[in-house]
């Protein structure tokens, strides 16, 4: 059986691959999270890069876990970034949440007062952050 740690690293590494792919900014593996809590699980080439990601990779569900999104919003503080989960299930394509308020943000809209969670395909998420980094 594969253990849990070797599927998390792995999907990280796709994860960091395809956002090199699409954005072309290279990302690596952050093995502070192994030690210390608060850590993200990859970390951009660039200093101006707004997110915070955490990656998840699960074989059964609908849906991602709060918890998960928990995870993220708390290393996000910690880095003083946007947190976004990246996370895949089985037999399903990668989906990325983030706060509505980011994407009004970027594209001019009136930001609500509270958190509105919504889910991105892989290239929509790219595109924003895209339009975050021409801004």
């Amino acid at each position: 059986m594969t253990n849990g740690r070797q599927i998390g690293a792995a999907f990280e590494r796709k994860v960091a691959n395809m956002l090199f792919d699409n954005l072309n900014i290279k990302f690596r593996r952050d093995l502070e999270q192994y030690r210390q809590s608060l850590h993200g699980d990859l970390i951009a080439d660039v200093d101006n890069f707004p997110f915070t990601i955490e990656c998840k990779r699960r074989s059964k569900g609908t849906t991602y876990a709060m918890e998960w999104w928990e995870q993220a919003v708390e290393s996000a503080k910690h880095a003083k970034n946007l947190p976004v989960l990246i996370y895949q299930l089985n037999r399903s394509p990668i989906r990325c949440v983030v706060d509505l308020n980011v994407i009004l943000e970027v594209f001019g809209g009136n930001v609500v007062g509270h958190q509105n969670l919504v889910e991105l395909t892989f290239d929509t998420f790219c595109m924003i952050v895209r339009e975050m980094l021409n801004e």
